[in-house]
């Protein structure tokens, strides 16, 4: 059973996250999503991770239609979404190029679209998508405390913030941002390097971690770095009795005493079971540190 971990404010995310970018592409809907969504459920994987531009604004309302035939079903799952970034779509015309919108306005326009499109009440973790050039995080603290005073975003927190950005918006507001989702992965480690890292752990955050497989590169590698990888990955799985290299992967990053919470993209029961089986695994410190040294290339000074 996946186990939950407290990120704050009274929420609870499940250990591994259902991540639902890809959804409008899985031809999964209706019954067969719900079904899916009680799988998980019972395997402990309870929290859903959305956007608003997901499947070009279509991932949220699939998943609600399917939501909406077992209304019990919400109270036993976590909704995170994210706005923020404003596609070309022809779902808004007039709009010329991609931008990034932090307006009061929009942000709750974005969280009450959303709401409308998972036939719910409320979200428990509305993400802001990706730091902005034009931000006015005065602005942003307004629409949150706004939304939350209305009881329709319960938590916030944001997407790909370096500390600084955190920090900046955090200084302007006095809810608790729960999390930061950034990417991470033994192929990248930018997150080890521009401080997140040790700025989650001063902080006591549990960072969300999306592309945990580094999009496939960890299983088809392209050069020395990823070949390295894919070689230690496979020992360590070996070691740790045959596990597959997906789960050494999931154990890797589950490791970490930043409780970082791994955001799997697959629509297969069978390889989301392997993520919430990695939960259960143990990786020693030095298998750890192997991985880790493989993707840098080099031993620790």
């Amino acid at each position: 059973m996946v186990p939950q971990i407290e990120m704050g404010n009274g929420l609870r995310l499940s250990r591994i996250v259902h991540g639902h970018w890809r959804l409008a592409g899985w031809n999964t809907r209706g019954k067969d999503l719900l079904t899916m969504i009680g799988q998980l459920s019972e395997m402990g994987i309870t929290t859903f991770d959305h956007a608003d531009i997901y499947g070009d604004y279509s991932c949220e309302k699939i998943f609600g239609d399917a939501l909406a035939l077992d209304p019990g079903l919400r109270a036993r799952i976590q909704i995170v979404t994210k706005c923020g970034i404003k596609l070309v779509s022809g779902k808004f015309p007039g709009r010329s190029i991609k931008t990034y919108d932090y307006s009061f306005g929009h942000i709750i326009a974005s969280a009450e679209r959303s709401l409308r499109n998972f036939h719910t009440d409320r979200i428990d973790l509305l993400l802001f998508h990706r730091p902005a050039p034009f931000f006015n995080p005065s602005e942003v603290a307004a629409a949150m405390e706004k939304l939350h005073k209305d009881g329709k975003v319960l938590n916030f927190g944001v997407s790909n913030f370096n500390p600084m950005q955190f920090m900046m918006l955090q200084g302007h507001t006095d809810l608790k941002l729960v999390t930061n989702q950034v990417e991470l992965s033994p192929w990248c480690l930018e997150h080890f390097d521009n401080g997140n890292i040790d700025f989650f752990l001063k902080e006591t955050i549990h960072p969300m971690a999306w592309s945990p497989l580094a999009g496939g590169k960890v299983f088809n590698p392209s050069g020395k770095k990823g070949s390295g990888i894919l070689k230690e990955l496979k020992k360590v799985a070996e070691e740790m009795g045959g596990c597959t290299i997906e789960e050494a992967v999931y154990s890797w990053l589950l490791k970490h005493p930043a409780g970082i919470i791994p955001v799997t993209g697959s629509g297969r029961i069978d390889r989301i079971r392997l993520a919430a089986a990695a939960t259960a695994l143990e990786m020693n410190m030095e298998q750890w540190y192997s991985i880790y040294n493989a993707s840098r290339g080099q031993e620790l000074p």
